[in-house]
């Protein structure tokens, strides 16, 4: 996958475009179609998105936890097999376009013979353009515009609101079936009191990125993948560790994976954690002999689910 500026692509383009946080399975549906349809008359696929939430530009401090880093997202496109990426700044400058110079200054200057987005997409300085026009100036443009269903999971749209929601109510299994993939979450291994090695379990601590969605308290069933790709299963703990002192309101949460039959040193190594089952929440036990014999069922429960 390239990572362009805007310039006319090798064939003519087919685009999306859209904030595609999550890269969710109706983000997916829409990445697939611009595929075929490039592949159908010779041109290059071409996803468009921007740097940022919109709302953190539009309405500062109302924009939601996004589910995925920039960087993260980048992978997960590169994953869909398009062939080019465009990331726009969606500044204050940006934000102020019309929906005539977003065509005229992105979607033609990329060359583009096809776009394909979802229905009801907006565009353009408060969100004026509507999928009527963007047909009325592709007409006059000379590309073609496909308004896709939006896909649907039990009857209802999904949306990166919906998965936002799933995630905010420890539902994985809900979260990996919106996004077609386990939720995850990734940081560098911090050097932390090694509490965990002392009780048995060693774990791999990440510090969490508030600005990201991220589940409520609790022990989850998932894997860790190391910088070398190499994926184990691992028992996982969301939370701020409340049997040592950990005061919600107060202590930064940290995600805690003990990664079953492991054994090494991840310090200062990026590791991505996937949260596939919330196992239980977490609590502070009458001892620490408790919170041990509990550690164990939660081991011998992910294998379980994970095996």
């Amino acid at each position: 996958m390239g990572v362009d500026t805007l310039g006319p692509q090798p064939g003519g383009a087919a685009i999306t475009v859209g904030t595609f946080d999550g890269v969710h399975l109706g983000h997916r549906a829409l990445v697939a179609r611009t595929i075929d349809e490039a592949r159908s008359f010779g041109a290059t696929s071409v996803l468009v998105t921007w740097d940022r939430h919109p709302l953190e530009t539009l309405r500062p401090g109302t924009e939601p936890k996004v589910l995925t880093t920039p960087e993260r997202k980048a992978e997960l496109i590169e994953d869909t097999g398009i062939d080019t990426l465009v990331v726009l700044p969606f500044d204050h400058a940006f934000s102020k376009w019309s929906p005539e110079r977003f065509v005229t200054d992105v979607l033609v200057r990329l060359g583009a013979r096809a776009v394909i987005v979802g229905d009801g997409w907006r565009f353009g300085h408060k969100a004026a353009g509507t999928t009527e026009l963007l047909q009325k100036m592709g007409a006059e443009h000379g590309f073609h515009v496909q308004v896709l269903t939006l896909a649907a999971v039990e009857g209802e749209s999904v949306s990166s609101t919906r998965v936002r929601s799933a995630i905010a109510q420890g539902d994985m299994i809900s979260a990996r079936t919106l996004l077609a993939r386990p939720f995850d979450v990734d940081g560098i291994v911090l050097r932390g009191e090694r509490r965990g090695t002392e009780l048995g379990f060693p774990t791999a601590n990440l510090k969490l990125d508030r600005s990201i969605a991220h589940p409520p308290r609790g022990v989850y069933a998932g894997r860790a993948v190391t910088e070398a790709g190499i994926a184990y299963t691992a028992a996982i703990n969301v939370g701020v560790n409340p049997q040592f002192g950990g005061d919600p309101a107060t202590t930064p949460w940290r995600v805690e994976a003990y990664l079953l039959d492991f054994d090494g040193d991840l310090y200062d190594q990026r590791l991505r954690v996937e949260l596939h089952e919330r196992l239980r929440d977490e609590l502070k036990f009458e001892s620490v002999a408790a919170l041990v014999e509990q550690m164990a069922k939660d081991v011998d429960r992910t294998r379980d689910l994970m095996t």
